[in-house]
């Protein structure tokens, strides 16, 4: 069975860069001309409704699960509108932002960036009978 190529999280970043790279992906396909008007109002219907003071769990009443109900409509919207995008339109990003490695020199096809090297010959300067 081939492995979902809509996997957010590599193994190797830890959780927050995760969350970050999905913040990224949702903010790239936000602007994408090729993704309906009407899928980007649901990360923006998630974000408002934990922006808004209307709550379904409040947190006076329950306040753990008042938290927890805002991270999971954040998290349900963020997933679910990068998995009803185009699927050639969310990968193009992912490839995009997979080329993108922080810490490290590299071009586009991800192989280590070439050092400059300079070839030239060292030779002593003369010195100025002046400046002594």
């Amino acid at each position: 069975m081939a492995k979902d190529k809509r996997e957010l999280l590599n193994p190797q970043s830890g959780f927050f860069q995760g969350i970050v790279q999905q913040a990224k992906l949702i903010l790239r396909l936000m602007g994408d001309k090729r993704v309906s008007f009407f899928l980007k109002a649901l990360p923006v219907a998630a974000l408002a409704y934990v922006l808004s003071p209307v709550d379904l769990a409040p947190g006076l009443a329950l306040p753990v699960i008042g938290v927890l109900d805002d991270a999971a409509v954040l998290w349900i919207g963020s997933t679910l509108f990068v998995s009803l995008c185009p699927d050639d339109v969310v990968q193009g990003h992912l490839d995009a932002l997979g080329k993108v490695i922080h810490g490290t020199w590299q071009n586009t096809e991800g192989k280590p960036a070439e050092p400059d090297i300079i070839d030239g010959k060292v030779t002593d300067a003369p010195k100025d009978e002046q400046s002594k």
